[in-house]
């Protein structure tokens, strides 16, 4: 049987760019179909593919439309993913089966980093990583965000990862892997809601000239084509209550394990019980934290084509 090597099929937008070397920054798709209620979902998606623009870049929001991979979705794809009917959540090890039966899915951070890096694209941005979970020891659960990172050569702009796991674990499980964290203006992680996690980071930057440059450090050195994580954090004027955040989770925490809730239903369980436990402030910190790393994002992409 003859094979061909799939790579995402380029909107004419994202093509233009990437032919006149002008800054691309990918986006994720799963927070449209699977992270916000509609219709304030297509909205967002809007929101943040202008935001890019409004920075001088190009969006391209990736995700799989009939079993093809995209990167640069038109207006009325984004409202297929955003519609969510019969729209799978695709993870990397998802990507095959998809491809190969024809389905549609929006792409999680590990499937959205794979994609983005086949088509070319250098600088991601999304909101928070996936991580090790919290009674790793016993459940041995952790995100494929992290090993797919390691082997990926992408910069992804990020706001920490989800304060619901194991922040020092994932902090060292990045270590371990080989993945490098830069605290953008910063020299603690953040903690997703909030704008730090109390856990320092090693490297601090300040300036997207100097992310770009580390880039090209990465490429220059050679060895593993591992990710480069830009940790920024939400700005604390727009951060969760930090109070109200730790008493929260603590609740749902509690409820999770007295209701035996386990493996992948862990995460879904508590989000929602932050989302509904604060009122919906932990869905506005979230995003907040998704527009601050978008900006940054294509700021980072600009200097990376200026370079």
């Amino acid at each position: 049987m003859p094979q061909h090597t799939v790579i995402p099929v380029l909107s004419e937008e994202v093509r233009e760019a990437l032919d006149q070397g002008r800054p691309v920054v990918a986006l994720e798709s799963t927070i449209l179909a699977h992270g916000l209620p509609r219709p304030r979902n297509l909205a967002v998606g809007e929101e943040l593919e202008a935001l890019v623009r409004a920075e001088g870049a190009v969006p391209a929001t990736v995700a799989v439309l009939d079993g093809v991979p995209h990167a640069g979705l038109d207006k009325d794809q984004l409202e297929r993913i955003a519609g969510g009917e019969g729209v799978r959540k695709l993870g990397h090890r998802d990507l095959a089966p998809a491809c190969a039966t024809g389905a549609t899915g929006a792409t999680t951070v590990s499937a959205t980093a794979f994609l983005a890096a086949r088509a070319g694209l250098r600088v991601f941005a999304t909101g928070g990583l996936g991580g090790v979970h919290r009674e790793w020891v016993r459940s041995q659960d952790e995100s494929a965000d992290l090993p797919l990172l390691a082997r990926t050569r992408i910069t992804v702009v990020c706001a920490g990862v989800k304060s619901i796991l194991d922040v020092p674990a994932t902090l060292q499980r990045l270590e371990t892997l080989g993945v490098s964290v830069l605290g953008y203006g910063t020299d603690h992680f953040p903690g997703f809601y909030l704008t730090s996690s109390g856990h320092p980071v090693d490297w601090t930057v300040d300036r997207p000239e100097q992310v770009a440059a580390v880039m090209a450090a990465q490429d220059a050195l050679g060895g593993p084509g591992s990710a480069l994580l830009v940790a920024n954090p939400v700005a604390e004027a727009e951060q969760l209550d930090p109070e109200l955040h730790d008493r929260v989770l603590a609740q749902a925490l509690t409820e999770c394990r007295e209701r035996g809730i386990t493996g992948q239903a862990v995460t879904p369980f508590l989000l929602d019980h932050l989302v509904r436990a604060t009122g919906g402030a932990s869905l506005e910190a979230n995003l907040a934290a998704v527009r601050g790393n978008v900006r940054l994002g294509a700021r980072i992409a600009a200097a990376w084509a200026g370079r």
